[in-house]
């Protein structure tokens, strides 16, 4: 594979004003966050991530633990830097939370910003019966639901590996804007 000059961020978007997660950090994160969920005594039945932002890092705790049931539930709040919905919402395909009364769920996101998307797949996977401890990379001050655990604290904008570069341009290919696209 082979990136080409459009492919790299522009430096303003790597300056010090915001925190850069390399792939290495990212991979020692996980390992460390799910050290951490074990070492409290939370065994997870299941890991479910919140889409799109908490997949990878659901993924990566899921083998760290060595846990075979994940889900996921795609929710959107934001929709571009600083830009978000008066509301979070969630979107098709739906998770199928039926099955979790009395299962110990990790529920996984990349950050806590708001807190406003953690706390209400919170509420609603609580609701469905199940013991939920929540898991993120980062946490930033003023958020509205602090997770059970966080690998960093930060007030920056966060550049994650996955979403910094652009979306790949291809003739004749318009990327998916939502459940409407």
């Amino acid at each position: 594979m082979t990136f080409s000059a459009q492919d790299v961020p522009p430096a303003a978007e790597l300056t010090p004003e915001r925190e850069v997660l390399t792939w290495d950090q990212f991979g020692v994160a996980s390992r460390e966050l799910a050290r951490d969920v074990l070492t409290s005594g939370f065994v997870p039945d299941v890991v479910v991530a919140i889409a799109r932002g908490g997949l990878l890092l659901a993924g990566s705790i899921a083998y760290a633990l060595g846990a075979k049931s994940c889900g996921a539930m795609n929710i959107e709040f934001y929709t571009g830097v600083g830009e978000r919905l008066p509301e979070p919402i969630m979107l098709p395909p739906m998770f199928d939370d039926s099955t979790l009364d009395g299962k110990n769920v990790l529920l996984v996101d990349d950050v806590s910003d708001s807190g406003r998307t953690l706390a209400m797949v919170d509420q609603l996977l609580k609701a469905s019966g199940a013991t939920v401890r929540t898991v993120v990379l980062y946490t930033k001050p003023g958020t509205v639901h602090v997770p059970t655990y966080t690998w960093k604290d930060t007030d920056r904008w966060i550049n994650f590996p996955w979403s910094v570069l652009p979306v790949v341009e291809v003739e004749g290919y318009t990327p998916s804007r939502g459940a409407d696209a």
